[in-house]
């Protein structure tokens, strides 16, 4: 059995270490939220970038028609 002082070593990195343990646990349940809240974000944002490019895709369609409908044809002779 060691003695006395190597006991008390033991004890001190053994608590040490899982006092890191811990607040590493911590740390990393924070990133995780964090990185979820990330991904929330990002998801409602490419739900807006689509919706504008749906929005957009409807203008188009709408200016090709106004085009066709009153600007006059290309010339086949140019």
């Amino acid at each position: 059995m060691p003695n006395r002082d190597a006991q008390w070593v033991i004890g001190v990195v053994l608590a040490a270490a899982m006092t890191l343990s811990a607040q590493i646990a911590i740390q990393v349940a924070g990133v995780r939220t964090d990185i979820r809240r990330l991904d929330d974000r990002l998801n409602a944002m490419d739900d807006r970038l689509r919706a504008v490019e749906i929005a957009f895709a409807k203008v188009d369609q709408r200016l090709a028609t106004l085009e066709r409908l009153h600007l006059p044809a290309p010339d086949p002779a140019d």
